[in-house]
């Protein structure tokens, strides 16, 4: 839910665009905060908390690789890449770095609003809410144990948690929740992405390569987060 206290970071070096951006933005009720270079939006993150980052890679100076893997040590915000940049290559690279999500210029408002709404969209429980057993899932008892709470939206290694981004999140929330079953990429993109990345499905194979890397022992031989070869992925309980 959008709400004056829901504080985004719009980096865009072009001022028009960046204008632009901010009077919708405003009119759907975040709290922005414009910065034209990344040096600026490193500024911004070292000075108070965002809920949100809007980031163009083409900028003057540093780059928008280079500004999020600065950024994520310091940020959980969710970060939408919006960019010209419409390789696989590039998209693959983003998301590997730690953003969330990518859209390609031009593109429409609407799709860049959804896509920021559906990044907030993380449940948090309140006092007086009670947790149900299925909203906690043991997914290997062997070392560990290792722990998902969806209902607090935490994963956690014999006690210590272990952070994941908004996506990964949601990924792990719908393989945890259909644990045992094949789920192809294309089930994967409409459960976690809302509508579906309108590009190209390695990007499913992307956030699995990081999940793996909170999940597995050895994340190049997996035993939780397993490929099953030609038809998509499926999380093993062990």
């Amino acid at each position: 839910m959008v709400t004056m206290t829901t504080r985004l970071l719009l980096l865009e070096d072009d001022s028009g665009l960046r204008a632009s951006l901010r009077m919708v933005l405003e009119d759907e009720g975040y709290d922005v905060v414009e910065a034209e270079d990344a040096e600026r939006a490193l500024e911004v993150i070292a000075g108070s908390a965002v809920d949100l980052m809007l980031v163009d890679l083409m900028l003057g100076g540093m780059d928008g690789f280079s500004f999020i893997q600065r950024a994520r040590p310091h940020s959980e915000a969710p970060i939408v890449v919006v960019s010209a940049r419409d390789g696989v290559e590039d998209i693959v690279t983003a998301l590997e770095v730690g953003a969330d999500d990518y859209v390609t210029k031009p593109f429409l408002v609407d799709e860049v609003k959804a896509r920021l709404k559906a990044l907030l969209r993380r449940p948090v429980l309140g006092p007086t809410d009670v947790r149900k057993p299925a909203d906690v899932f043991l997914l290997d008892r062997r070392a560990g144990p290792l722990v998902f709470d969806r209902g607090a939206a935490v994963l956690s290694r014999a006690g210590q948690e272990i952070h994941l981004t908004n996506t990964e999140f949601k990924l792990l929330s719908v393989l945890a929740t259909n644990a045992g079953r094949v789920l192809s990429r294309g089930s994967l993109l409409e459960h976690v992405w809302d509508r579906g990345f309108f590009g190209d499905e390695r990007i499913v194979d992307v956030h699995v390569r990081r999940l793996r890397k909170k999940l597995e022992g050895d994340p190049s031989a997996p035993e939780i987060l397993v490929t099953v070869r030609g038809l998509g992925y499926r999380l093993d309980v062990r």
